[in-house]
């Protein structure tokens, strides 16, 4: 029985604050009471594109590659939340990639070396309790480090669980078998962290595990950039993994680590400057708000009212429905309609408010008014500037 190369690798509740951070996909649930600064607590689940990733660099994706990574946006767990359309279409994006032209015998080519970042993998149930814990868990970063040219050829696992904490970094010797497959066995394991001045061994005692920590891995797929490769283990997981992020992961990581978010907003509407200075519609949908510029205040009805929280449902006809989950079934729903009055600009009435718990609602007496300007939309991620001048950044959930 082989081993998978990341077989042995080892819900936030969270304070509204401004330049309030949400991690991509999103849960919301309100508690029964609120806490000392009378501010609703969230729980948040977050999708991470780890902040080493985001760098300035300019990366080139070939159609097929953009189509793949598209239908990762918004995908929780590396895979975990994965709904059976969503793993569909990935695993459609991931043939089509694998029946183009990548790098030829991906093994002998310098572009497979070096450090990639796991933003997908299929969970088959042979998976080990270690890679089931770690592996599918957002709030860690989960690498494989690649080096075959070396006196000691070595692919290993690397899972960072932050800046401050540390890593667990487990390490196979390797072998190459052909242009496709790399042979691996599993030697040794440790922790570096950071408040240690010394390693902490990884407890699995390889020598006895005999063949269970031996295994293969085949690159099916390495792009000739060198920045998205596909591999398919020994225990029929797939993997996708990329040494760098297009822009719309880089700014999902900004949102995900709550760094700098409005300076990657601009840059992301900056290098999508060709689509933005067109029009951008309010596209048909159900849109998840995963982060917002302002502090939301101590009136969640208030924020509801004017879309700091929840999602958004839009449709073509010029309706639009504000709707947020309360708790225990309840729901505030708030409809209104939008007319388009400029360049990507809309006016928006919201006037038809209600908590509804299944075919029963109350009335809620609200009206708000304010100009909705889209700065950035596509099928995926959304920008807009909207009640008060806030930035608010959706992601589609449903069509």
């Amino acid at each position: 029985m082989g081993c998978s190369i990341f077989t042995h690798l080892p819900q936030i509740n969270a304070t509204f604050v401004k330049q309030r951070r949400v991690r991509p996909r999103f849960v919301i649930t309100f508690p029964t009471c609120f806490n000392g600064s009378n501010h609703l607590v969230r729980r948040v689940v977050c999708s991470a594109v780890d902040e080493e990733q985001i760098q300035n660099t300019e990366v080139l994706f070939s159609d097929d590659e953009s189509l793949l990574i598209s239908n990762l946006i918004g995908i929780q767990g590396r895979g975990r939340s994965a709904s059976p359309e969503q793993l569909k279409a990935v695993e459609r994006a991931v043939q089509a990639l694998e029946a183009t032209e990548g790098v030829a015998d991906p093994t002998s080519s310098s572009l497979i070396e070096g450090r990639w970042q796991l933003i997908f993998t299929t969970r088959p149930g042979s998976a080990s309790p270690i890679q089931r814990t770690f592996v599918g868990v957002d709030l860690f970063s989960v690498f494989q480090e690649i080096y075959l040219r070396t006196n000691d050829p070595r692919v290993s696992n690397i899972v960072k669980f932050s800046d401050a904490i540390g890593e667990l970094k487990v390490e196979a010797a390797a072998t190459v078998k052909d242009g496709k497959r790399i042979l691996f066995r599993f030697d040794k394991a440790a922790f570096s962290l950071k408040f240690l001045p010394f390693k902490v061994p990884y407890p699995v005692p390889f020598r006895l595990l005999g063949d269970e920590a031996k295994g293969w891995l085949d690159t099916t797929y390495l792009s000739k950039s060198g920045n998205v490769r596909i591999s398919r283990g020994n225990k029929g997981t797939t993997f996708v993994l990329q040494k760098q992020t297009e822009p719309r992961q880089k700014l999902l990581a900004a949102i995900s680590s709550g760094s700098s978010v409005t300076q990657a907003i601009d840059e992301f509407i900056s290098v999508n400057q060709n689509v933005t200075n067109g029009e951008q519609p309010l596209i048909e949908g159900e849109w998840q708000m995963i982060w917002s510029s302002q502090m939301e205040t101590d009136s969640w009805i208030e924020n509801a009212a004017n879309g700091l929280m929840g999602s958004q449902i839009v449709k073509e006809n010029g309706k639009l429905k504000f709707l947020v989950d309360i708790l225990f079934g309840f729901k505030f729903s708030m409809n209104g309609t939008f007319e388009k009055s400029g360049t990507n600009v809309y006016d928006v009435l919201m006037d038809d408010g209600a908590i509804v718990v299944g075919p029963y609602g109350l009335p809620v007496e609200l009206v708000t008014k304010f100009k909705m300007e889209v700065l950035y939309s596509d099928d995926k991620i959304r920008i807009t500037r909207g009640y008060n001048k806030i930035l608010f950044v959706h992601l589609c959930v449903g069509r």
